[in-house]
Protein backbone atom coordinates (compact mmCIF):
# COMPACT_ATOMS: atom_id res chain seq x y z
CA UNK A 1 0.00 0.00 0.00
CA UNK A 2 3.41 2.44 0.96
CA UNK A 3 4.61 0.75 -2.25
CA UNK A 4 1.88 2.16 -4.35
CA UNK A 5 1.27 5.35 -2.56
CA UNK A 6 5.34 6.32 -3.08
CA UNK A 7 4.94 5.31 -6.86
CA UNK A 8 1.55 7.47 -7.15
CA UNK A 9 3.26 10.53 -5.83
CA UNK A 10 6.36 9.66 -8.16
CA UNK A 11 4.51 9.85 -11.09
CA UNK A 12 2.61 12.91 -10.11
CA UNK A 13 5.76 14.24 -9.81
CA UNK A 14 7.08 13.79 -12.94
CA UNK A 15 4.07 14.84 -14.45
CA UNK A 16 4.53 17.92 -12.43
CA UNK A 17 7.56 18.34 -14.18
CA UNK A 18 6.48 17.87 -17.47
CA UNK A 19 3.90 20.68 -16.96
CA UNK A 20 5.98 23.05 -15.74
CA UNK A 21 8.16 22.45 -18.86
CA UNK A 22 5.24 22.73 -20.89
CA UNK A 23 4.58 25.89 -19.75
CA UNK A 24 7.81 27.20 -19.81
CA UNK A 25 8.08 25.89 -23.57
CA UNK A 26 5.04 28.24 -24.33
CA UNK A 27 5.78 31.30 -23.26
CA UNK A 28 6.98 33.52 -25.68
CA UNK A 29 10.08 33.82 -26.94
CA UNK A 30 8.94 36.94 -29.58
CA UNK A 31 9.74 40.29 -27.82
CA UNK A 32 9.21 43.69 -29.31
CA UNK A 33 11.18 46.38 -27.08
CA UNK A 34 9.78 49.68 -26.92
CA UNK A 35 10.64 53.53 -25.23
CA UNK A 36 8.37 56.32 -23.46
CA UNK A 37 8.18 59.07 -26.09
CA UNK A 38 9.09 57.04 -29.14
CA UNK A 39 6.87 57.78 -32.63
CA UNK A 40 7.86 54.63 -34.17
CA UNK A 41 6.51 52.44 -31.15
CA UNK A 42 3.45 53.97 -31.38
CA UNK A 43 2.68 53.76 -34.85
CA UNK A 44 3.81 49.85 -35.10
CA UNK A 45 1.63 49.12 -31.34
CA UNK A 46 -1.66 48.42 -33.85
CA UNK A 47 0.36 46.47 -36.10
CA UNK A 48 1.65 43.52 -33.80
CA UNK A 49 -1.72 44.06 -31.18
CA UNK A 50 -3.68 43.33 -34.50
CA UNK A 51 -1.02 40.04 -35.40
CA UNK A 52 -1.66 38.94 -31.73
CA UNK A 53 -5.33 39.43 -32.02
CA UNK A 54 -5.40 37.43 -35.55
CA UNK A 55 -4.73 33.46 -33.40
CA UNK A 56 -2.74 33.15 -36.70
CA UNK A 57 0.88 33.76 -35.16
CA UNK A 58 3.10 33.76 -32.50
CA UNK A 59 2.25 36.38 -29.86
CA UNK A 60 4.53 39.26 -29.63
CA UNK A 61 5.50 40.42 -25.91
CA UNK A 62 5.71 44.18 -25.49
CA UNK A 63 8.58 44.90 -23.07
CA UNK A 64 8.79 48.79 -22.11
CA UNK A 65 12.15 50.03 -21.54
CA UNK A 66 11.44 51.94 -18.63
CA UNK A 67 11.61 48.72 -17.00
CA UNK A 68 15.40 48.18 -15.55
CA UNK A 69 14.34 44.62 -16.14
CA UNK A 70 13.60 44.80 -19.80
CA UNK A 71 16.80 47.11 -20.06
CA UNK A 72 19.46 44.04 -18.92
CA UNK A 73 17.52 41.63 -21.19
CA UNK A 74 17.61 44.02 -24.09
CA UNK A 75 21.45 44.69 -23.34
CA UNK A 76 21.76 40.66 -23.36
CA UNK A 77 20.41 39.85 -26.34
CA UNK A 78 22.09 42.44 -27.91
CA UNK A 79 25.13 41.38 -26.81
CA UNK A 80 24.37 37.56 -27.50
CA UNK A 81 23.10 38.52 -31.27
CA UNK A 82 26.14 41.70 -31.91
CA UNK A 83 22.88 43.95 -32.41
CA UNK A 84 23.05 47.81 -32.50
CA UNK A 85 19.00 49.00 -33.05
CA UNK A 86 16.73 51.37 -31.08
CA UNK A 87 13.15 51.23 -30.85
CA UNK A 88 10.87 49.19 -31.76
CA UNK A 89 13.31 46.88 -31.38
CA UNK A 90 11.68 42.99 -32.12
CA UNK A 91 13.24 39.89 -31.42
CA UNK A 92 13.13 36.41 -31.10
CA UNK A 93 15.13 35.68 -28.15
CA UNK A 94 16.09 32.08 -28.99
CA UNK A 95 17.02 32.48 -32.41
CA UNK A 96 18.29 35.81 -32.79
CA UNK A 97 15.91 36.51 -35.90
CA UNK A 98 14.42 40.48 -35.74
CA UNK A 99 13.45 43.44 -36.67
CA UNK A 100 15.42 47.04 -36.57
CA UNK A 101 12.74 49.73 -36.62
CA UNK A 102 8.83 50.45 -37.54
CA UNK A 103 8.01 48.08 -40.29
CA UNK A 104 4.72 46.94 -42.14
CA UNK A 105 2.72 44.21 -41.31
CA UNK A 106 3.75 41.68 -44.00
CA UNK A 107 7.52 42.19 -43.17
CA UNK A 108 6.35 40.95 -39.44
CA UNK A 109 4.86 37.92 -40.93
CA UNK A 110 7.62 37.26 -42.54
CA UNK A 111 9.58 37.42 -39.16
CA UNK A 112 7.38 35.52 -37.40
CA UNK A 113 7.19 32.83 -39.79
CA UNK A 114 11.00 32.63 -39.49
CA UNK A 115 12.22 34.57 -42.58
CA UNK A 116 15.85 36.62 -42.33
CA UNK A 117 14.73 40.47 -42.52
CA UNK A 118 17.88 42.52 -43.91
CA UNK A 119 17.89 46.33 -41.84
CA UNK A 120 16.47 48.74 -43.98
CA UNK A 121 18.90 50.64 -46.36
CA UNK A 122 20.72 53.67 -44.27
CA UNK A 123 21.67 56.97 -45.47
CA UNK A 124 25.77 57.44 -45.48
CA UNK A 125 25.95 60.63 -43.42
CA UNK A 126 22.84 63.28 -42.82
CA UNK A 127 20.95 65.06 -45.00
CA UNK A 128 22.31 68.67 -45.87
CA UNK A 129 19.56 70.57 -43.69
CA UNK A 130 17.50 72.82 -45.90
CA UNK A 131 17.54 76.05 -45.88
CA UNK A 132 15.07 78.43 -43.79
CA UNK A 133 12.12 79.96 -45.22
CA UNK A 134 13.21 83.52 -46.74
CA UNK A 135 17.34 82.04 -47.52
CA UNK A 136 19.20 83.82 -49.85
CA UNK A 137 19.44 82.67 -53.33
CA UNK A 138 23.48 81.74 -52.24
CA UNK A 139 22.22 80.28 -49.66
CA UNK A 140 20.03 77.99 -51.96
CA UNK A 141 22.16 77.50 -54.56
CA UNK A 142 24.96 76.12 -51.81
CA UNK A 143 22.39 73.51 -50.48
CA UNK A 144 21.64 72.39 -53.61
CA UNK A 145 25.16 71.82 -54.52
CA UNK A 146 25.21 69.90 -51.06
CA UNK A 147 22.19 67.48 -51.35
CA UNK A 148 23.11 66.46 -54.86
CA UNK A 149 26.03 65.19 -53.97
CA UNK A 150 24.45 63.63 -51.14
CA UNK A 151 22.15 62.02 -53.09
CA UNK A 152 24.99 60.82 -55.56
CA UNK A 153 25.86 59.43 -52.40
CA UNK A 154 22.64 57.13 -51.30
CA UNK A 155 21.55 56.28 -54.63
CA UNK A 156 20.99 53.02 -52.64
CA UNK A 157 17.94 54.98 -50.86
CA UNK A 158 14.51 54.42 -52.37
CA UNK A 159 12.18 56.91 -52.64
CA UNK A 160 14.76 60.02 -52.46
CA UNK A 161 12.73 62.87 -53.08
CA UNK A 162 13.93 65.76 -55.59
CA UNK A 163 15.48 69.24 -54.35
CA UNK A 164 12.70 71.08 -55.67
CA UNK A 165 10.25 68.93 -53.71
CA UNK A 166 11.97 69.47 -50.39
CA UNK A 167 11.76 73.21 -51.12
CA UNK A 168 8.51 73.21 -51.82
CA UNK A 169 7.69 72.14 -48.27
CA UNK A 170 6.64 74.68 -45.67
CA UNK A 171 9.81 75.54 -43.95
CA UNK A 172 10.69 77.57 -40.84
CA UNK A 173 11.79 80.99 -41.26
CA UNK A 174 13.99 81.17 -37.75
CA UNK A 175 15.30 78.15 -35.98
CA UNK A 176 12.97 77.25 -33.02
CA UNK A 177 13.76 77.50 -29.17
CA UNK A 178 15.60 74.60 -27.99
CA UNK A 179 13.45 73.02 -25.80
CA UNK A 180 13.60 73.41 -21.87
CA UNK A 181 15.85 70.97 -19.73
CA UNK A 182 14.61 68.35 -16.78
CA UNK A 183 15.34 70.69 -14.39
CA UNK A 184 13.62 73.63 -15.92
CA UNK A 185 12.04 76.00 -13.14
CA UNK A 186 8.66 77.51 -13.72
CA UNK A 187 10.22 80.93 -14.61
CA UNK A 188 12.85 79.42 -16.56
CA UNK A 189 9.36 77.29 -18.24
CA UNK A 190 7.56 80.49 -19.01
CA UNK A 191 10.48 82.28 -20.34
CA UNK A 192 11.00 79.33 -22.93
CA UNK A 193 7.23 79.81 -23.35
CA UNK A 194 7.39 83.62 -24.73
CA UNK A 195 10.34 82.45 -26.89
CA UNK A 196 8.59 80.12 -28.15
CA UNK A 197 5.68 81.99 -28.81
CA UNK A 198 7.01 84.47 -30.71
CA UNK A 199 8.95 81.74 -33.01
CA UNK A 200 5.06 80.42 -33.66
CA UNK A 201 3.90 83.68 -34.52
CA UNK A 202 6.82 84.18 -37.09
CA UNK A 203 5.94 80.62 -38.39
CA UNK A 204 2.64 80.95 -38.29
CA UNK A 205 2.74 79.39 -41.62
CA UNK A 206 3.42 75.90 -40.75
CA UNK A 207 1.07 73.50 -40.21
CA UNK A 208 -0.37 71.71 -36.93
CA UNK A 209 2.22 73.77 -34.41
CA UNK A 210 1.11 73.17 -30.82
CA UNK A 211 0.02 76.42 -28.82
CA UNK A 212 2.65 77.65 -26.05
CA UNK A 213 -0.51 77.57 -22.96
CA UNK A 214 -0.92 73.81 -23.71
CA UNK A 215 2.49 72.66 -23.66
CA UNK A 216 3.56 74.66 -21.08
CA UNK A 217 0.42 73.85 -18.46
CA UNK A 218 1.12 70.14 -19.05
CA UNK A 219 5.33 70.94 -18.39
CA UNK A 220 4.10 72.91 -14.85
CA UNK A 221 1.53 70.39 -14.05
CA UNK A 222 3.93 67.35 -14.69
CA UNK A 223 6.68 68.68 -12.76
CA UNK A 224 4.45 69.83 -9.98
CA UNK A 225 3.43 65.51 -9.98
CA UNK A 226 -0.24 66.40 -9.82
CA UNK A 227 -2.32 63.84 -8.90
CA UNK A 228 -0.80 60.19 -8.22
CA UNK A 229 -1.52 58.79 -11.50
CA UNK A 230 -2.88 61.37 -14.04
CA UNK A 231 -2.58 64.79 -15.30
CA UNK A 232 -5.69 66.68 -16.01
CA UNK A 233 -6.55 67.18 -19.49
CA UNK A 234 -5.93 70.57 -20.82
CA UNK A 235 -7.24 72.44 -23.91
CA UNK A 236 -9.15 69.44 -24.57
CA UNK A 237 -6.09 66.83 -24.76
CA UNK A 238 -6.89 64.11 -22.87
CA UNK A 239 -4.94 63.36 -19.72
CA UNK A 240 -1.43 61.24 -19.11
CA UNK A 241 -0.88 58.49 -17.05
CA UNK A 242 1.80 58.83 -15.12
CA UNK A 243 2.32 55.00 -14.57
CA UNK A 244 3.74 55.04 -17.97
CA UNK A 245 5.74 58.25 -17.99
CA UNK A 246 6.89 58.82 -14.62
CA UNK A 247 9.97 61.45 -15.21
CA UNK A 248 10.21 65.29 -16.02
CA UNK A 249 13.13 64.00 -18.15
CA UNK A 250 10.87 61.29 -19.94
CA UNK A 251 8.07 64.19 -20.17
CA UNK A 252 10.69 66.56 -21.98
CA UNK A 253 12.01 63.44 -24.33
CA UNK A 254 8.57 62.92 -25.84
CA UNK A 255 8.08 67.18 -26.37
CA UNK A 256 11.70 67.23 -28.09
CA UNK A 257 10.28 63.97 -30.41
CA UNK A 258 7.39 66.05 -31.08
CA UNK A 259 9.19 69.30 -32.49
CA UNK A 260 11.94 67.02 -34.20
CA UNK A 261 9.31 65.37 -35.67
CA UNK A 262 7.60 68.77 -36.78
CA UNK A 263 10.76 69.88 -38.00
CA UNK A 264 11.75 66.49 -39.36
CA UNK A 265 8.57 66.98 -42.19
CA UNK A 266 10.10 70.86 -42.83
CA UNK A 267 13.18 69.45 -44.02
CA UNK A 268 14.37 70.32 -41.07
CA UNK A 269 16.72 68.14 -38.86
Amino acid sequence: MNNQKKENNKIKSQVDEKNVEVVEEETSPWYVFCSTGCGFCKKAEPVYEELNASGKYPQILKLDLAEPDNQGLAKELKEKYNVQCGTPWFINAETGKGVCGFREKDVLIKWLNGEDIPAPARPKGPIPRPPLHGASKKEVKTWKKDYAKWVKENEHLPKIQTADEILSRPRPKTEPPKPPTPNSTDKQLDEWGEEYKKWVEENNHLPNLQPVDTILQRLKARNQGVGANQVPAVNNVPPVNNVKINTLEAKVTALEVKIDKIMGHFGVK
